[in-house]
């Protein structure tokens, strides 16, 4: 048996491995420490007490992947209910779709009896005000139209921070059975454009599990994980024979085909193969991740391989 999570995940680590160690499914693992992230109000990049859109509107995108049969569920742009994981298990268990967004999404948690509920905190709220409001024109709440699109647009070059553009949670576990599963959640990145979809509920771009050679999911800047399809990516390396760390490796280096400045390439990744291997690697030095293993009495952090972008 096997957890990895991003290092925010740590709060939902011991849920998971209970799970895993009483036989159950990966799936179910990493659906259950991801709940407990996106329950967590002091977590600004997920769930409850995320950072807002620039309207001061929290919206959740998450995705869950079950790696024995490929089957996939995914939610974007989802407001007003904070489990946007098991909402996304819930696409995949019970619809013919893979994704649901926006008010579609909302309309099926409400379907489901799921509660709703206002995600932005008082916190995430002070920050947001003090962050964006205030240096904002007068006129940006009432706007309308073409002056309204005008004014996100511009309103959107303030969205630059990457401690507060870049944070979801990652889980990736495999069960005693070998089945591989990977889940990713996030409220995406603070004071985005509103309707913004990241990687994280892009299946191939955020989060890739096929329990045959492995899984890999992502935070950071999203829209580069989009472009270079960056997980499934991994994926694929790994299918080539490739180790877990060198398959995240070569992914990193697609990044650099993007042509974008070193400083702007963002990106964190968590990864395992078949066999029980699993890395974590980043772009940014000093970050860390978490992870259990059989024989282990409780989940240790260890440091990420830090991978240096080289861009343009």
């Amino acid at each position: 048996m096997l957890l990895i999570a991003s290092s925010n995940g740590d709060v939902g680590m011991d849920a998971a491995w209970e799970i895993l160690a009483a036989g159950g499914s990966a799936l179910d693992a990493v659906e259950a420490g991801t709940r407990l992230v996106e329950d967590n109000p002091a977590d600004h990049s997920v769930g409850y007490g995320g950072f807002p859109n620039l309207l001061g509107e929290v919206e959740l995108d998450a995705s869950i992947m079950d790696g024995s049969s490929l089957r996939a569920g995914a939610v974007g742009a989802l407001r007003g209910y904070r489990y946007a994981i098991t909402l996304a298990r819930r696409v995949m268990d019970e619809l013919p779709h893979v994704m649901l967004a926006g008010e579609g999404a909302a309309r099926f948690a409400a379907e489901l009896g799921m509660e709703r509920e206002d995600l932005l905190t008082e916190p995430a709220a002070q920050v947001w005000r003090e962050g964006i409001a205030g240096r904002l024109p007068e006129q940006f709440r009432d706007a309308q139209g073409a002056v309204m699109a005008d004014l996100l647009r511009r309103a959107a070059g303030l969205a630059t921070d990457p401690e507060r553009a870049a944070g979801t949670v990652n889980f990736i576990a495999q069960d005693r059975a070998g089945r591989i599963a990977s889940a990713v959640s996030t409220s995406g990145w603070a004071w985005k454009y509103p309707g913004r979809l990241g990687d994280s509920p892009i299946i191939g771009a955020g989060n890739y599990a096929d329990s045959r050679y492995g899984a890999a999911a992502c935070t950071g800047w999203g829209e580069l994980a989009m472009r270079a399809c960056t997980a499934r990516s991994t994926v694929l390396y790994l299918r080539q024979g490739m180790g877990v760390e060198q398959a995240c490796r070569a992914a990193f280096a697609d990044l650099d085909d993007l042509g974008m400045d070193p400083a702007k390439v963002i990106m964190n990744m968590v990864a395992v193969d078949a066999a029980g291997g699993f890395t974590a690697l980043s772009t940014a030095d000093g970050r860390s991740f978490a992870f259990r293993r059989d024989g282990m009495g409780s989940f240790d952090l260890a440091p990420r391989v830090y991978v240096a972008p080289r861009g343009l």
